[in-house]
């Protein structure tokens, strides 16, 4: 299977990691029903983005908030999707340096869970 294709029955999906160690194996949650792995990239980046400016404290740039979000912050990864799949390590520091924007930040709205198909039904 080559890295840009998702197991038939699982589909893409990204994993969840807590930096802080609480979680059992690290694992947080593992989000799933991507339509793309663009789509998965995307949330994953967005994601991390957030959790990046959720340890910016005081205005802080640098290595202040990278020890911040290595104690404290989560991760993101696309399972399975090798060298395509989005990887914290090549921005973070970029992350750490430059505050994000509440768009660059907004994985909520690439969410899949929060997708609806044409023909459900949604509760208001």
């Amino acid at each position: 299977m080559s890295s840009s294709e998702a197991e038939p029955d699982r589909g893409w999906f990204v994993r969840i990691l807590d930096n802080s160690g609480g979680a059992e194996e690290g694992i947080v949650e593992e989000v799933k029903d991507f339509q793309d792995l663009a789509h998965a990239n995307a949330y994953a980046r967005a994601y991390v983005r957030d959790s990046v400016e959720r340890c910016r404290v005081g205005g802080a740039v640098g290595r202040e908030v990278l020890e911040a979000w290595f104690s404290f912050g989560e991760d993101a990864i696309v399972v399975e999707a090798g060298d395509d799949g989005w990887k914290s390590a090549s921005e973070l520091e970029d992350f750490a340096a430059t505050p994000a924007t509440p768009m660059e930040r907004d994985w909520r709205t690439l969410d899949p869970r929060r997708l609806v198909e044409d023909d459900e039904e949604v509760e208001l």
